[in-house]
Protein backbone atom coordinates (compact mmCIF):
# COMPACT_ATOMS: atom_id res chain seq x y z
CA UNK A 1 0.00 0.00 0.00
CA UNK A 2 2.83 2.43 0.41
CA UNK A 3 4.07 2.47 -3.08
CA UNK A 4 0.29 3.06 -4.20
CA UNK A 5 0.34 5.87 -1.58
CA UNK A 6 3.37 7.39 -3.21
CA UNK A 7 1.21 7.81 -6.75
CA UNK A 8 -1.81 8.98 -4.59
CA UNK A 9 -4.43 8.52 -7.19
CA UNK A 10 -5.06 4.48 -7.14
CA UNK A 11 -4.89 3.58 -3.54
CA UNK A 12 -8.42 2.20 -3.79
CA UNK A 13 -7.52 0.24 -6.55
CA UNK A 14 -4.57 -1.02 -4.68
CA UNK A 15 -6.53 -1.88 -1.28
CA UNK A 16 -9.58 -3.43 -3.63
CA UNK A 17 -6.83 -5.95 -5.78
CA UNK A 18 -5.14 -6.72 -2.29
CA UNK A 19 -8.29 -7.67 -0.25
CA UNK A 20 -9.18 -9.55 -3.11
CA UNK A 21 -5.85 -11.26 -3.50
CA UNK A 22 -5.36 -11.89 0.07
CA UNK A 23 -8.65 -14.36 0.17
CA UNK A 24 -7.83 -16.03 -3.06
CA UNK A 25 -6.24 -19.92 -3.63
CA UNK A 26 -4.85 -19.42 -7.08
CA UNK A 27 -3.50 -22.53 -7.95
CA UNK A 28 -2.69 -21.44 -11.14
CA UNK A 29 -2.65 -18.63 -13.31
CA UNK A 30 -5.99 -19.78 -14.79
CA UNK A 31 -7.30 -19.37 -11.68
CA UNK A 32 -5.51 -16.25 -11.28
CA UNK A 33 -7.33 -15.12 -14.86
CA UNK A 34 -10.97 -16.43 -13.72
CA UNK A 35 -10.56 -13.29 -11.00
CA UNK A 36 -8.51 -10.84 -13.22
CA UNK A 37 -9.39 -11.67 -16.66
CA UNK A 38 -6.20 -9.05 -18.08
CA UNK A 39 -3.56 -10.42 -15.69
CA UNK A 40 -0.30 -11.26 -17.67
CA UNK A 41 2.73 -13.85 -16.89
CA UNK A 42 6.00 -12.46 -17.73
CA UNK A 43 8.58 -14.14 -17.01
CA UNK A 44 8.23 -15.11 -13.14
CA UNK A 45 5.78 -12.41 -12.30
CA UNK A 46 2.33 -11.90 -12.77
CA UNK A 47 1.08 -8.21 -14.18
CA UNK A 48 -2.10 -7.22 -13.09
CA UNK A 49 -3.52 -3.60 -14.89
CA UNK A 50 -4.91 -0.79 -12.22
CA UNK A 51 -7.13 1.85 -12.43
CA UNK A 52 -7.90 1.01 -15.48
CA UNK A 53 -4.62 1.16 -18.18
CA UNK A 54 -2.95 3.41 -15.85
CA UNK A 55 -0.84 1.01 -13.44
CA UNK A 56 0.93 -1.92 -13.03
CA UNK A 57 0.86 -4.04 -10.47
CA UNK A 58 3.67 -6.86 -10.87
CA UNK A 59 3.90 -9.27 -8.21
CA UNK A 60 5.38 -13.17 -7.61
CA UNK A 61 3.03 -15.88 -6.94
CA UNK A 62 3.92 -18.97 -4.94
CA UNK A 63 1.37 -20.94 -5.73
CA UNK A 64 1.97 -23.85 -4.02
CA UNK A 65 2.57 -22.02 -0.41
CA UNK A 66 -0.13 -19.89 -1.53
CA UNK A 67 1.94 -16.67 -0.64
CA UNK A 68 1.59 -13.15 -3.41
CA UNK A 69 4.72 -10.93 -3.05
CA UNK A 70 3.93 -7.52 -4.44
CA UNK A 71 7.12 -6.38 -6.43
CA UNK A 72 6.45 -2.96 -7.55
CA UNK A 73 3.43 -0.82 -8.73
CA UNK A 74 3.99 1.38 -11.96
CA UNK A 75 2.65 3.68 -13.96
CA UNK A 76 1.96 2.54 -17.51
CA UNK A 77 4.78 4.68 -18.46
CA UNK A 78 7.31 3.24 -16.19
CA UNK A 79 6.57 -0.30 -17.23
CA UNK A 80 6.59 0.04 -20.74
CA UNK A 81 10.57 1.23 -19.82
CA UNK A 82 10.67 -2.01 -18.85
CA UNK A 83 13.73 -1.78 -16.61
CA UNK A 84 11.82 -3.52 -13.98
CA UNK A 85 12.46 -6.90 -15.56
CA UNK A 86 16.42 -6.81 -14.70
Amino acid sequence: MTQAAAYGDCVKQVADWYDIASKATWRNVSKVRQTFRHADIVGDKTVFTIKGNDYRLIVHIRYAAGIVYIKQLLTHAEYDKGTWKS
